[in-house]
């Protein structure tokens, strides 16, 4: 090969050289302007994102304050209810002595007007509806009781349950935070083209 083609082929590749380095410089700074402009909508963005932080952390805070204070809340009423339960087993207790009593007085009664039956059917029957108005008015109270103590029970159960949930409910809301900004979620669609 001769020396003038070898200088003709050395000033094509230097050449080429030449051209990608400008190339590879335009991109460069296009990869900078690129890099300035996210820059700026980070630094736009940054503040925003750490107000809604701050914001979210005094949330979790006052959630963290309103679960104890419900908790305290929920451990008095069930200590309550507890003793309540326990004053109502008593009071059943009480309860069925007195119906067993009652029952017996009642033999008694019956006993002693199969007697009487003997003597006088009138004064007997007399006392049979005696012995029953006694056996009926018993029978009602005893269920006026149990239905009063039942519900005296039940209600604030049911509303220590209503309580709960919408404390629960409340902390669910709070935890899920705000839906998604339309033109970010775009933005980021975008990006994945």
């Amino acid at each position: 090969m001769n020396q003038e083609s070898l200088l003709t082929i050395m000033t094509v590749f230097v050449g080429i050289t030449a051209i990608s380095f400008v190339a590879q410089a335009i991109a460069a700074i296009r990869l900078a302007k690129t890099a300035g402009d996210i820059k700026k909508s980070l630094d736009g963005f940054l503040p925003k994102a750490e107000a809604t932080l701050a914001t979210a952390a005094k949330v979790l805070a006052q959630a963290e304050n309103v679960m104890t204070e419900s908790r305290e809340k929920i451990s008095s009423v069930t200590g309550r209810a507890n003793d309540v339960l326990d004053m109502t087993k008593s009071q059943l207790g009480k309860l069925d002595t007195f119906i067993d009593d009652a029952s017996s007085r009642a033999r008694v009664q019956m006993d002693k007007v199969e007697g009487f039956l003997d003597d006088a059917s009138g004064r007997a029957r007399l006392q049979i509806d005696k012995v029953e108005g006694l056996l009926n008015d018993t029978i009602s109270r005893v269920q006026g009781t149990v239905t009063s103590v039942h519900t005296t029970i039940n209600k604030p159960i049911r509303e220590i349950n209503g309580v709960a949930a919408g404390v629960r409910s409340a902390v669910a809301h709070l935890l899920k935070g705000s839906p998604a900004n339309v033109a970010q979620v775009t933005s980021d669609e975008e990006m994945f083209i």
